[in-house]
C-alpha cells in the first residue's frame, strides 16, 4: 500500500525559525539569568526534528509533485517563503554546532549557498518588473534580509568577520530598499486582504534579526546604533499590537508563524545586549518583558498548530495565498 505524503508549502519552514529562535532565547537566558539550560536544548532539538520532517516533505514535493512545486515557485507571495529553506538550514546548523561542529558547519554552508542563490534568482525576477503592486507584502524581506542577516550572524560566530561584515551589508541595504516599497504599498494601496495580514508579522524581523547580526559584529558594550535598531523594533512591535484585532480577521493558520522569528529575535537581541555589558535601565526591563512575550507568542502559535494537526486541518489551511507572479 502506497503512503500518501502531504504537500508541504515552503512557509512551513517558518516553524523552524520560530522554534530555533526561542531556543536561542533560552540559551541566552541561561547565560544571563541562569535559567534552566535544558529548555533551550529541548527547543533546539524540536526545531531540528521539525526541520528534518519539513525538508524531507519539501524535497519529496519537488520530486513527486513537481507541478505543485513549480506552481509555488511561480507565485508572487508564496515563492519568497522558499528562501526559508536556506535560512532554516543555517539556523539548524548553528544550533547543532556545539554538539557536532563538522555537521553544523556543513549545514550552515549548504543553507547559505541555497539562500544566496535563491535571493539572487528571485531579486533578478523582481528587477524585471511586471509585478502586481497589490502582492507587495513583507515577504519581500525574506530572500535578501533574512538570508543576509542570519548569514552574517553565523559568519561572525564562526570567526569569519570579513564575510560577516559583507553579508551584513547585503542584508542591511537590501532591507532598506525593500522597506520603502513595502511601506509605500501599505500606506497608499488597498488594505491587505485577511489571508495576507499575518505576513505583517515579518515586518518586525528586519530590525530584530538585524540587531542580532550587528551585535555579533560589534565589540564592547552595545552602542547607539544597536539601541536605535531596538527602538525601531519596539515601534514595529507596538504597531503590530495595535493592528492585532484587524490581523486576526484571518482565522488561525500556519502563516501566523510569521510573527515568531521577529519576536524571538527581539528577545534574543536584548539578552545579547545584557551579555555584552549593557549599562542602561531600559534594556534590562525590555529584555524581561520581551522574554515573556516571545514565550507566550510561540506557545500560543505552537498550540494552535498542534490543534490543526490533531483535527486534520494542518495541511488543508493555506500557509500563504496563491497569487501569480
Amino acid at each position: 500500500m502506497s503512503i500518501k505524503l502531504p504537500i508541504v508549502p515552503a512557509a512551513f519552514f517558518a516553524i523552524v525559525l520560530g522554534l530555533s529562535g526561542l531556543a536561542n532565547v533560552w540559551r541566552a537566558a541561561h547565560r544571563v539569568w541562569r535559567l534552566p539550560e535544558i529548555v533551550g536544548e529541548v527547543l533546539m532539538a524540536s526545531a531540528v526534528c521539525v526541520w528534518a520532517i519539513v525538508l524531507v516533505l519539501f524535497a519529496w514535493k519537488w520530486i513527486a509533485r513537481r507541478e505543485a512545486a513549480l506552481e509555488e515557485a511561480g507565485q508572487a507571495i508564496a515563492c519568497c517563503f522558499i528562501s526559508l529553506a536556506g535560512v532554516a538550514t543555517m539556523l539548524v546548523g548553528l544550533g547543532v554546532l556545539r554538539y557536532a561542529p563538522g555537521l553544523g558547519v556543513a549545514l550552515f554552508v549548504a543553507g547559505a549557498v541555497f539562500g544566496v542563490g535563491f535571493a539572487v534568482w528571485r531579486t533578478g525576477l523582481l528587477w524585471q518588473g511586471g509585478r502586481d503592486p497589490s502582492t507587495t507584502t513583507p515577504v519581500l524581506y525574506l530572500p535578501l534580509g533574512a538570508t543576509g542577516f542570519v548569514l552574517s550572524t553565523g559568519c561572525a560566530l564562526l570567526g569569519e568577520r570579513d564575510w560577516a561584515q559583507i553579508t551584513f551589508g547585503m542584508a542591511l541595504f537590501g532591507v532598506l530598499a525593500i522597506d520603502s516599497v513595502v511601506l509605500h504599498r501599505l500606506y497608499t494601496a488597498a488594505p491587505l486582504p485577511p489571508p495576507l495580514r499575518p505576513t505583517l508579522g515579518i515586518q518586525l524581523a528586519p530590525a530584530t534579526v538585524g540587531a542580532v547580526a550587528y551585535l555579533g559584529l560589534s565589540s564592547g558594550p552595545p552602542d547607539w546604533f544597536a539601541h536605535a535598531m531596538i527602538g525601531y523594533a519596539l515601534i514595529q512591535t507596538l504597531i503590530l499590537a495595535r493592528l492585532w484585532s484587524w490581523i486576526r480577521e484571518q482565522p488561525f493558520a500556519v502563516s501566523y508563524w510569521a510573527f515568531t522569528f521577529g519576536i524571538t529575535a527581539f528577545a534574543y537581541a536584548l539578552l545579547r545586549m545584557l551579555e555584552k555589558g549593557e549599562a542602561g535601565s531600559a534594556i534590562p526591563l525590555l529584555a524581561l518583558v520581551l522574554f515573556v512575550v516571545a514565550n507566550g507568542v510561540v506557545a500560543l502559535i505552537a498550540g494552535g498548530t498542534l490543534w490543526l494537526l490533531a483535527t486534520g486541518r494542518l495541511f488543508g489551511v493555506p500557509a500563504a495565498p496563491a497569487v501569480a507572479r
